[in-house]
């Protein structure tokens, strides 16, 4: 009894989460164009606090770090700061969890390591958001009148749809051999175009999930050059190391 037990224990884990990766549909994921330039950041964290900040905390992410992507302390204030009193204060949201998910159905998550999150589940998680901001469309039988291509029946609206516009789909549904149906969605253009271009639009997303990206790890970039200053020093010290070790053995050889 005790064997069989432990053998449907190790079919579970080693094959369900097989099982499950190869019946869920096959995700495309855009290449996105990641910048760690500081007007790009700071247009990220513009967009962020004025789109995102209203439903996703970032409550690891303290207001004043912003300096680190060159913003002065005043500017910080002056045009960021809308649910804090103090600066070194975290960014955090007036809603409520409960309200939130008698709202929403769930809990609007933090977003404060979203892009590392979402790494852990698609490889890259900056590629994943930028699909995912740019796949919206528009859906009567959802609750709030938005799905999305790449995070089916989300339960998210789409808050920058004043900016994009407000796209539809295409849903085509094939025979996968195998008696069921496989879904096709294809975004088309714009019903109703926005305050963007597509290609304006874009960039803009790309600002907001590089700024995404860098709150994830405000340290990445020191982390970076700190890595390659210790490389190349021991490097250094590999070869004054040889160099002694051959000078010291010259004599017994």
């Amino acid at each position: 009894m005790r064997m069989k037990a432990m053998k449907k224990l190790l079919t579970a884990l080693l094959f369900t989460p097989l099982m499950a990766l190869a019946s869920g549909p096959e995700v495309h994921l855009d290449k996105a164009p990641v910048s760690t330039e500081p007007a790009a950041l700071q247009n990220g964290a513009k967009l962020f606090v004025n789109y995102c900040l209203n439903c996703h905390g970032a409550s690891y992410m303290r207001y004043n770090r912003l300096q680190q992507i060159g913003l002065s302390e005043q500017m910080i204030k002056d045009n960021l700061m809308f649910t804090a009193d103090k600066i070194g204060e975290p960014m955090r949201i007036a809603m409520q969890r409960d309200e939130a998910k008698a709202w929403f159905g769930a809990a609007p998550p933090d977003l404060t390591v979203i892009s590392r999150s979402r790494a852990s589940e698609f490889g890259s998680g900056a590629d994943w958001l930028y699909t995912y901001l740019r796949s919206f469309y528009r859906d009567d039988s959802r609750p709030t009148g938005w799905n999305n291509k790449v995070f089916e029946n989300v339960g998210m609206p789409h808050v920058l749809y004043e900016l994009q516009g407000e796209a539809t789909a295409k849903i085509n549904e094939h025979d996968d051999g195998h008696g069921g149906k496989t879904k096709e969605i294809e975004i088309e253009a714009p019903s109703k175009p926005g305050k963007l271009s597509a290609e304006e639009y874009d960039h803009a997303v790309a600002d907001l999930v590089s700024y995404l990206v860098w709150m994830g790890e405000p340290m990445a970039e020191a982390r970076k050059s700190i890595g390659t200053f210790v490389i190349a020093f021991l490097g250094l010290l590999f070869v004054l190391s040889y160099l002694l070790k051959k000078n010291y053995w010259r004599d017994v050889h």
